[in-house]
């Protein structure tokens, strides 16, 4: 059984996906996770995205397929609008799962957000559904850049798996434990 575990989990990627306005994969809890998970044998990369300011999709989802080949054995994990992109990605591409951090699903008014291009389209939820195995979702009623309103639907659209906080703001802490731990949970139930 652990040999078969180890097998899967060894064809499997993790690829987080930081925010715009800057953010990097040194930032927050990316280099936390990235480390925890990696003990455990999954690879894992937190890639400086293209276009770090405005996270557009024109630069984001041709990296992610082109440059991190990110196909069904994938695992996008996106920060804020990371989780755009991941949702966005998975909506055209297969990837077995997404964990969302800080996920919203308008432009929230924000003009950075209007020019990023991921809300130029309506959102196909069911093909963002079908194209992985699962959706692990984390939210915050106290943060301060996407309402609840935003996840919750998200969370009714998609069906996810739904961890709410009422303490963690947009996620900016240096450790995620419940991430890495909700994860692995997912990854040991499906091998």
């Amino acid at each position: 059984m652990v040999l078969m575990l180890n097998n899967a989990l060894s064809q499997i990627k993790v690829i987080i996906l930081h925010g715009n306005g800057g953010g990097a994969p040194q930032h927050n809890w990316y280099p936390w996770v990235q480390k925890e998970l990696e003990k455990s044998d999954i690879t894992t990369v937190a890639p400086q995205l293209p276009d770090g300011d405005l996270a557009r999709a024109s630069y984001w989802l041709p990296f992610l397929k082109n440059e991190l080949k990110a196909n069904e054995h994938s695992i996008l994990i996106g920060h804020s609008s990371g989780a755009i992109a991941a949702l966005r990605f998975a909506q055209e591409n297969k990837i077995l799962g997404t964990v969302l951090v800080g996920s919203y699903y308008t432009d929230l008014g924000m003009e950075k957000e209007k020019q990023s291009g991921y809300f130029d389209t309506p959102w196909d939820w069911e093909a963002i559904k079908n194209n992985q195995k699962w959706i692990i979702q984390f939210a915050s009623t106290d943060d301060p850049w996407i309402p609840i309103d935003e996840p919750r639907f998200l969370q009714k659209q998609l069906e996810t798996e739904y961890y709410e906080f009422d303490n963690q703001g947009h996620f900016v802490e240096k450790t995620f434990p419940e991430l890495v731990r909700a994860l692995k949970n997912k990854l040991v139930s499906e091998n």
